[in-house]
């Protein structure tokens, strides 16, 4: 492929679309890329893999459906990562009381 046409067809792509970040959905390569993943990228990148037939962009309801899958995987993973902060320590009957004994002789 000639790269003045490449580039011009990248920058053409590049230019319709209009966010920032969009979500593309890859297409069935000969080098065995799946067909069908999903994934937010930038403009520019999106418009690299549109030119190299290696990707679309995806619609409005795939995109909306995206997000709202990875909104919910990161609420996961952020209380996923908040449970292992959580530490908990086990005492016995006889160090509760050694605690509090002491925790009263110091209040007076």
């Amino acid at each position: 492929m000639d790269l003045k046409i490449y580039y011009q067809k990248l920058r053409q792509v590049e230019a319709g679309i209009a966010e920032g970040d969009v979500v593309t959905v890859s297409l069935e390569t000969p080098d065995g890329g799946k067909a069908g993943v999903k994934i937010e990228v930038p403009r520019q990148t999106a418009a690299r893999l549109i030119v190299e037939n290696r990707a679309r962009l995806a619609s409005e309801e795939e995109a909306a459906a995206y997000r709202t899958e990875a909104a919910e995987a990161k609420r996961l993973a952020d209380q996923a990562a908040a449970a292992n902060r959580l530490q908990i320590t086990v005492l016995s009957e006889t160090d509760l009381r050694t605690l509090k004994g002491q925790a009263r002789a110091q209040k007076q």
